[in-house]
């Protein structure tokens, strides 16, 4: 029997290679001689690298940065098993959580350390790059970033917008100047992982939607909405591209177009791209099984995130997928309109977070006793109803 275990990470607990290695446990308990393969998953948000590093035995390389506000950040980012993809989270060098609560203004912050990560891993000879949007703190339409890899941003007056240059800065943008963008981007492929459909500006843009969680008020909204309808304005006039339009642009305060912009880059649902970087597809030939799951089950899961890519997946290839979360929502049962046939929670009783947590793979290898468990009784059962 092959079964192919590939859960998304439990947040704040577990890695996905955890929590698969945990129901591994718990599986051959039951049946000893089957055949695992555990293939770490993710939807291209938090834990993204990490489950793409150990899925692919890859490693990690770690730099000191220049963070939101301008502070050395210490950051990481993957270099894949084939020794020419690196994935970044941008949220290493540029997420809200490196900004103290009361320091938060995304009229200041920028995305210049997201570029050093990203020419950082061009000088390593990496030829694809996967950025995973999120959880960021700027608002600068990726403007930062474009200044570490080269490209120079001017005033009407000609004059150089120095320093990184921060959501403030946008509306001050009259021309850009990418005659020093790095020449390896030339020969680069850029792929963003990018679950919103937001676009760069206006009533759904980056600043109104996500700019009062990063610390803006009204009065700095409205000033970061206009910066990005400039800048918008000016890539169209300078680099012919549209950008202020484009579904997913508003991404992380505007980085996803800014990537669009500078980088070429193509938007890409998150898990999609992580199951396509797994090889998941090539996983499942031969599987009788797959179990996926994640810290919680509910109808949030279909939209996504990464037990439905795996159940519709699995479901094209006609295999049962059985999901497993570290709680279940009233409403997980949409999930079976997913490609999940099944689903168990890890837990199994009522308990708190920090409990849950503490003890988290030994209730993971519970649940996967249990699951295997029935599934043993399947053959028994149906013997019985026939006669």
């Amino acid at each position: 029997m092959k079964v192919v275990i590939a859960p998304d990470s439990f947040k704040e607990s577990l890695t996905a290679l955890q929590v698969a290695s945990a129901i591994e446990r718990g599986w051959l308990k039951v049946f000893p001689k089957a055949r695992i393969v555990k293939v770490p998953m993710a939807d291209g948000g938090e834990g993204t690298v990490q489950a793409l590093v150990d899925a692919t035995a890859g490693q990690f390389v770690r730099r000191s940065v220049s963070g939101p506000l301008g502070q050395p950040v210490k950051a990481r980012y993957g270099l894949l098993g084939d020794g020419r993809t690196a994935v970044i989270e941008m949220a290493e060098a540029s997420g809200l959580p490196l900004v103290a609560r009361e320091e938060r203004n995304p009229l200041q912050t920028s995305t210049f350390g997201t570029g050093e990560l990203m020419r950082d891993a061009l000088r390593r000879g990496a030829r694809r790059l996967i950025i995973g949007l999120g959880g960021s703190a700027t608002n600068d339409g990726g403007c930062g970033m474009a200044q570490a890899l080269g490209v120079r941003f001017l005033r009407a007056d000609g004059s150089l917008i120095k320093g990184p240059l921060s959501g403030g800065d946008l509306a001050d943008i009259a021309r850009i100047d990418t005659s020093g963008l790095l020449p390896e981007l030339a020969k680069v492929t850029v792929t963003v992982a990018c679950d919103v459909d937001n676009p760069l500006s206006g009533r759904r843009g980056a600043a109104q939607v996500f700019g009062p969680q990063k610390g803006a008020d009204a009065a700095m909204v409205a000033t970061l909405d206009a910066g990005l309808k400039q800048f918008g304005r000016v890539v169209k006039a300078e680099l012919g591209v549209a950008i202020e339009r484009l579904p997913g642009a508003g991404a992380a305060g505007g980085l996803g177009g800014g990537l669009v912009a500078f980088c070429g880059a193509e938007l890409r649902r998150g898990v999609d791209i992580v199951i396509e970087a797994t090889r998941l597809e090539r996983h499942l030939k031969g599987a009788r099984l797959v179990i996926t799951g994640e810290g919680r089950l509910d109808s949030q899961t279909p939209y996504g995130k990464a037990p439905a890519g795996v159940g519709q997946l699995a479901a094209l290839h006609g295999i049962p997928v059985i999901g497993i979360g570290g709680g279940l929502a009233d409403d997980a049962r949409v999930v079976f309109a997913h490609g999940i046939d099944a689903i168990e929670a890890a837990v199994a009783r009522p308990m708190g977070l920090e409990e849950a947590f503490a003890r988290a793979p030994a209730y993971l290898e519970a649940a996967g006793e249990r699951v295997a468990r029935l599934l043993a009784l399947g053959p028994r059962v149906v013997t019985r109803a026939r006669r």
